[in-house]
C-alpha cells in the first residue's frame, strides 16, 4: 500500500507542485495584506490557508493523474516516456483511475473550507473540468501550451477569489492584481512548456499530435518561448501599478526573474536540447519559489 502511494506521488510528479503553489501563496499574501489595509474581515486564518494548500495539491494531482490515464498509449509509443508508470506496468489503470477520482472529490470538498464564501465551491467543478481538459488539447490544437499556462494561471486568481470573494462580487475590479499576476504565470508556463515540447518534436509530428514546435519548428518555437518570457517580466513589472504595496525588494525579485529567464534560454538551442530538463525543472523552481519568498517578505516588511 505504501509502495503504491509512493508510485502515485511519483506518477504525478508531486514535487512539481512547486511551480504553481508559490504564485498561489503570493496571491494569498497579497490578498491578506489588502484585507489588512482595508480593515475588512477577510484576513489570515488557518482554515483558509489549509484550504488553499489542499485545493492546490488535490486539483493538480487529479489533473496530472488524469493526464497520465489519457496519454498512456501515447506515452507507451514515445521512447522518452515509455518508462512512465502506466506504460511500464508499475501502476494499473484502476489504481490511477481511483486516485484521480479521489483527488477530484477531495478538491471539491476542500473548497468547503472557504465557506461562507460560496464562490470556490460553485467554481470547483468548472475549474476541475478545465484542468483535465488540457489532456486532450494536443490532439486538436497547437495552443495546448497556452491551455496549460491558463490552467496554472487560475491558481492566483482562484486564491484571490477564495479570500476576497465578497469584495470581488461587489467590485469585479478588485480582482485586477490577481489577473495581472495570473497573466504573468500564463506567459511563463506557456513559454517553458513550449521549450519542453521541443524534445518531442519528431515523435509528435510522426503521431499527428499538435504543438507549437510541430507547427513552427524548433528554432521559431524557442523564439516564441522567449517572447512569452519577455511578456512574463513585463507583467510582473506592471503588477505594482495595480498593487502598489510592493517595494524595492519586489523590483529586485523581478530583475532576478528576468536574469534567470535569460539563463534558461541560454541553456537550450535548436541543435542542442540536452539541457532542457535543467531549464525546465531547476530554473523554473527557483523562479517560482524566489518570487514568492521575496514578494512575501517585501509585503511583510512594508506592513510591519
Amino acid at each position: 500500500m505504501i509502495n503504491a502511494f509512493h508510485h502515485l506521488l511519483s506518477l504525478i510528479r508531486f514535487s512539481h507542485t512547486l511551480f504553481a503553489l508559490p504564485f498561489a501563496l503570493l496571491a494569498a499574501v497579497m490578498a491578506w495584506t489588502e484585507c489588512g489595509m482595508q480593515n475588512t474581515e477577510c484576513g489570515f486564518t488557518i482554515p483558509i490557508l489549509l484550504g488553499i494548500l489542499l485545493c492546490m495539491v488535490t486539483a493538480r494531482s487529479a489533473a496530472m493523474a488524469f493526464n497520465r490515464l489519457v496519454d498512456r498509449r501515447i506515452d507507451a509509443a514515445n521512447p522518452r516516456t515509455a518508462g512512465r508508470h502506466l506504460p511500464a506496468g508499475i501502476l494499473s489503470v484502476p489504481q490511477v483511475t481511483a486516485f484521480t477520482i479521489a483527488c477530484g472529490f477531495a478538491f471539491i470538498a476542500s473548497t468547503l473550507l472557504f465557506l461562507p464564501n460560496p464562490l470556490p465551491l460553485y467554481l470547483s467543478v468548472p475549474v476541475l473540468a478545465f484542468l483535465c481538459g488540457y489532456s486532450f488539447a494536443k490532439r486538436f490544437t497547437a495552443l495546448a501550451h497556452l491551455w496549460l499556462g491558463t490552467a496554472l494561471a487560475l491558481s492566483p486568481i482562484a486564491v484571490w477569489i477564495a479570500i476576497r470573494g465578497e469584495s470581488v462580487m461587489q467590485n469585479p475590479a478588485d480582482l485586477l492584481p490577481a489577473i495581472v499576476l495570473g497573466g504573468a504565470v500564463l506567459a511563463w508556463v506557456t513559454g517553458f512548456d513550449i521549450i519542453y515540447a521541443c524534445q518531442d518534436f519528431e515523435f509528435d509530428r510522426s503521431q499527428g499530435l499538435r504543438s507549437i514546435p510541430t507547427r513552427l519548428g524548433i528554432a521559431r518555437s524557442l523564439k516564441l518561448a522567449a517572447a512569452c518570457h519577455a511578456a512574463t517580466v513585463v507583467l510582473l513589472a506592471l503588477l505594482p501599478t495595480v498593487y502598489p504595496q510592493f517595494g524595492i525588494l519586489y523590483w529586485l525579485a523581478v530583475a532576478a526573474v528576468a536574469g534567470l529567464l535569460v539563463y534558461e534560454h541560454a541553456l537550450v538551442r535548436p541543435d542542442d536540447l540536452d539541457r532542457v530538463n535543467v531549464a525546465f525543472f531547476q530554473v523554473n523552481a527557483v523562479i517560482s519559489l524566489g518570487i514568492f519568498a521575496v514578494g512575501a517578505l517585501d509585503l511583510w516588511i512594508g506592513s510591519g
